[in-house]
């Protein structure tokens, strides 16, 4: 996500020509475009962090419902 919000925050820049981004390439920017989609596309997957974050969702919920299922019988 911080990736995603640097890629905001330099279009934004360069776009409204602030301070030295004026003089900014659009060639830095769409190259880190293509380094954050290659990131979300593959390498993520690769490193399974996508399974990890919904496995962590999950345990959440599941100790959740475990908790609230006990807490109803006391």
């Amino acid at each position: 996500m911080p990736l995603i919000l640097l890629i905001v925050l330099l279009v934004g820049l360069r776009f409204f020509e602030v301070w030295r981004f004026a003089e900014l390439s659009w060639w830095y920017i769409v190259a880190l475009m293509v380094f954050a989609f290659v990131w979300f596309e593959f390498i993520e997957k690769m490193l399974g962090l996508d399974k990890k974050k919904a496995h962590n969702e999950n345990e959440k919920l599941r100790r959740d419902r475990v908790k609230k299922t006990f807490d109803k019988r006391k």
